[in-house]
C-alpha cells in the first residue's frame, strides 16, 4: 500500500463497490451496536478502529465512493496521531517502489497538511538534545524559522513529514 499518493479516480470494479456497501453496513452497525458517539466504532479509539486503519487509507489513497458516515469514519482515521506517525514515517522509509505506482490522476493526500517543516543541514538549533530519545543532537529541521534538532536523520525526516504527528516534538515546538 502506498500512503504517499492518492489519485482522483481510480474506476473500482463492481466487486470493489460490492466491498465498500459491506464496510458502510459494517461501520454503521458497529457504531449504532456500541452507541458510540465518537468517530470511532466502539466509543473510544480501539483495537478495531486499528485494524481499520489501511482499509480507511485505501479508501482515502483511491478515493473511493463511501456514503458520508463512512467518509467522516475515514477522515478520523486519517487525522488519528497514530495513523498520522505511521504515514510520517512512510514518506522517509525508503523510496517509493515501483509496484505500488499507478497511472491514475493525483490528487493531493485528504488528510490534515502537515506544518511546513524542512530538513536543514548542520547542528545548530533551539535543543540540544533529541526530543524522542534524549541523545545529542545531530540533525536539524527548520519550522516557523525556528531550528531543532534530533539524534539521527530518520527522527529529523519522519517529524519534518508531519510535525504535529509527534507529541513529544509538539512539547519541545510550543515550549
Amino acid at each position: 500500500m502506498n500512503l504517499r499518493v492518492s489519485y482522483t479516480d481510480c474506476d473500482p470494479p463492481a466487486e470493489v463497490l460490492a466491498d465498500l456497501r459491506r464496510l458502510e453496513t459494517l461501520w454503521s452497525w458497529a457504531r449504532q451496536t456500541t452507541t458510540s458517539p465518537t468517530p470511532w466504532l466502539c466509543g473510544d479509539y480501539s483495537a478495531a478502529d486499528a485494524f481499520f486503519a489501511p482499509v480507511a487509507s485505501r479508501i482515502a489513497t483511491y478515493n473511493l465512493p463511501v456514503n458520508a458516515a463512512a467518509m467522516d469514519y475515514v477522515n478520523a482515521q486519517l487525522a488519528h496521531p497514530s495513523f498520522r506517525r505511521w504515514r510520517a514515517m512512510g514518506l522517509v522509509d525508503g523510496a517509493d517502489q515501483d509496484f505500488y505506482r499507478r497511472d491514475y490522476p493525483r490528487r493531493d493526500w485528504p488528510g490534515p497538511a502537515p506544518l511546513p517543516a524542512r530538513a536543514l543541514e548542520g547542528t545548530d538549533s533551539e535543543n540540544a538534545r533529541c526530543p524522542y530519545s534524549g541523545k545529542p543532537v545531530t540533525h536539524v529541521l527548520e519550522l516557523d524559522g525556528r531550528r531543532f534538532g534530533f539524534c539521527n536523520a530518520f527522527c529529523r525526516n519522519k517529524t519534518a513529514a508531519d510535525p504535529e504527528a509527534w507529541p513529544q516534538f509538539m512539547a519541545l515546538y510550543h515550549s
